[in-house]
């Protein structure tokens, strides 16, 4: 059987030369460490919030930049990204066709009215964070924050006006309204974000009593078509209607015009009639004797012309005719 002598001074220059090595992998894998982590990259969309020992220290913009390692820390804070909050739903996959849940978020959507009834209103909130330093540092969950807000200022607004107001002529004023709200308070709170959009994605009565309020909505439709329609037709009447009085009030006061202009024809002719009479009365008889009588002459049929005592008869037959045509040879 072989003998087995050990080497104390082996083993512990061997032992020493492990133990060196090992030293040696640990500097060179910190080494590398550091300087992998030194340098870093900040996407296009981003900005990197550098902490020193857990304090902020700088902001930097996109591009390569590089840290002091193990003393600094980076936070990629995407400031260029529109970001969304779903109210009274949730969406479980985008695309062409997205598709939605209300699972876990119905209480989120249903609301009280100013007038007592209950809407189920949905809703999407849009931002971006515009300041990454309050956004990290001076809220501690600004989007729980904004959440919350968000849905108390819906249920504010809300509770101001009617079911029907929600339902239909309000939503654009309502939307206005709550993105207005929000960034003051987002202003208010140091949340760092710029609210882009507050959409109303869907209103609607309660699933319960949905298609009462249906049948009511359309018998209000229908009462506004009939309405319509009657306005309609008294526009095309009424309008006619007056024009046509108008037209017989201009064409009365014309006539009254045209007799009083006659009339007061009359009157100066017979003024000046009378004049001349009385200058020569028996010129003035004659005078009117035989304008009269060319008057009414014409408008006789066969004349006969005898003296006082009947006799040399002169028959004129016909004259008027004769006359006409005359005149017009």
């Amino acid at each position: 059987m072989a003998e087995f002598e050990f080497d104390g001074d082996k083993a512990k220059e061997s032992f020493q030369k492990i133990v060196k090595n090992i030293r040696l992998i640990v500097v060179v894998v910190v080494v590398l460490s550091a300087v992998i982590s030194t340098f870093f990259q900040v996407g296009a969309e981003e900005v990197g919030v550098v902490t020193r020992l857990g304090a902020y220290n700088r902001t930097l913009e996109s591009g390569l930049n590089f840290k002091i390692p193990f003393v600094e820390s980076v936070v990629k804070v995407p400031v260029e990204r529109q970001q969304k909050l779903e109210f009274g739903f949730r969406t479980t996959s985008a695309g062409v066709q997205s598709t939605f849940s209300k699972r876990g978020a119905e209480g989120e959507s249903l609301m009280l009215t100013g007038d007592l009834n209950l809407a189920d209103v949905e809703w999407v909130v849009q931002y971006r964070i515009d300041n990454a330093y309050n956004f990290l540092f001076k809220v501690r969950n600004p989007e729980n924050t904004l959440r919350d807000i968000s849905e108390a200022g819906m249920r504010q607004i809300v509770g101001d006006r009617t079911v029907n107001e929600v339902l239909t002529v309000g939503r654009a004023e309502i939307s206005g309204k709550l993105k207005v709200l929000l960034q003051e308070l987002s202003n208010e709170y140091e949340l760092g974000l710029r609210i882009e959009q507050v959409v109303l994605q869907d209103v609607n009565p309660p699933e319960p009593v949905r298609a009462a309020f249906n049948a009511v909505n359309e018998a209000q439709q229908e009462k506004e078509t009939l309405i319509n329609r009657a306005k309609s037709e008294y526009n095309k009447v009424i309008p006619k209607a007056r024009g046509q009085a108008e037209e017989t009030i201009q064409k009365a006061e014309g006539f009254a015009t045209e007799r009083v202009n006659n009339s007061l024809g009359e009157v100066a002719r017979f003024n000046e009639l009378y004049t001349e009479y009385v200058k020569a009365p028996g010129v003035t008889k004659t005078r009117i004797y035989l304008e009269t009588m060319q008057q009414v002459v014409p408008k006789l049929g066969d004349k006969i012309i005898t003296d006082e005592k009947g006799g040399n008869v002169l028959p004129l037959l016909n004259m008027g005719s004769q006359l006409g045509k005359a005149k017009g040879e």
